[in-house]
């Protein structure tokens, strides 16, 4: 019985350290063809502004997409309607040619980091919308797109 006992509470440890995620939603891109109009939208409450937060961009793509970056526009809407909009570059490809990420023969799996230990002022529903911006209309190679919010465990306070 002991040993059912001490199974039982190793894998409730392991299971329970896993990253706390407030946020962790993922938009499929139909036809891996990411559009002008295709802005992803993801809302989140945020109850405590002591609180500090790691925010992701996850990125799945195709080995063959064509560039070895790609531009997006990250708006973030605040609950009293403020509006801050900032261009981001993913570097999808590192400095030896090779794809960032987790990569098998046909698609890439890519983790970006967008603010870490991010804080925000003011409770209530964030929305995170996000638009690619390159020159090219439709985007092809690009499989989806999901932002995560991690609760980081520390506070301002």
């Amino acid at each position: 019985m002991k040993k059912y006992f001490f199974f039982f509470a190793f894998a409730l440890f392991l299971f329970s350290c896993g990253p706390n995620y407030i946020l962790d939603e993922k938009k499929e891109i139909a036809n891996d063809e990411w559009t002008y109009a295709d802005s992803l939208s993801f809302t989140v409450d945020i109850p405590d502004t002591n609180k500090f937060y790691n925010l992701y961009l996850d990125i799945e793509h195709l080995t063959e997409y064509s560039f070895k970056n790609m531009y997006i526009r990250l708006h973030s809407i605040f609950p009293n309607g403020q509006r801050v909009t900032e261009r981001v570059s993913v570097e999808l490809i590192g400095h030896g040619g090779r794809w960032n990420g987790d990569c098998n023969s046909d698609e890439c799996d890519f983790r970006m980091s967008i603010h870490e230990g991010a804080f925000f002022n003011q409770t209530g529903k964030h929305t995170f919308v996000i638009e690619q911006f390159m020159r090219k209309d439709p985007l092809e190679g690009i499989q989806s797109i999901a932002f995560r919010i991690e609760d980081t465990g520390k506070s301002r306070e």
